[in-house]
């Protein structure tokens, strides 16, 4: 057994929410002692990036009332439960930017914050966009935008970009970039 690992004695659901569920875990530490952990509970999420034929990454620019601001992101939504990360990749897209795909690459997937929650997300790229329809949900506004790698790389170094899956996402095109060359 790992000797870092830390053995769940009690678990009490403290929320159960649309999205999320919080947990309370009382656990036995490596050392012996008990510990408690606040674990926030999440199904998974999914993420693309689209990029043009013009070679343009296709954003979406949502208010986030977590942050109290705007920001630009890749589109990415929440995996429902039993969903396939592919297909919901696909949904996600269609819905959020009009932008429909039937191949996308899996690029990774990887814990958003791993200190206090169990949300994964799955990270996909196409370059092989065509137009469909958006469909948000009755709770979601957004604007789609269609920008170049330079400006997107801009939008990271003023924080109109700010969250971790669109800037590794952005790196991700630049790294591509580079091995082309």
């Amino acid at each position: 057994m790992d000797h870092l690992y830390e053995k769940t004695i009690k678990t009490t659901e403290v929320y159960k929410g649309k999205i999320i569920n919080l947990e309370i875990q009382e656990v036995e530490l490596p050392n012996g002692k008990t510990g408690s952990r606040e674990i926030v509970k999440h199904p998974g999420a999914v993420a693309v990036v689209p990029v043009t034929k013009e070679g343009n990454i296709v954003l979406v620019k949502q208010f986030r009332k977590a942050l109290n601001k705007t920001i630009v992101e890749i589109p990415a939504g929440k995996l429902e439960i039993g969903e396939d990360p592919l297909q919901s990749a696909m949904r996600e897209l269609e819905e959020e930017t009009g932008y429909k795909t039937e191949n996308l690459e899996f690029l990774l997937s990887f814990y958003t914050s791993p200190g206090f929650a169990d949300e994964l997300i799955y990270l996909y790229f196409t370059d092989d966009l065509q137009a469909g329809m958006t469909n948000m949900d009755d709770d979601e506004f957004l604007d789609v935008l269609e920008v170049s790698l330079e400006e997107a790389e801009r939008m990271i170094k003023d924080q109109t970009i700010h969250d971790a899956k669109t800037a590794y996402a952005i790196n991700y095109l630049r790294m591509k970039e580079s091995l082309q060359s």
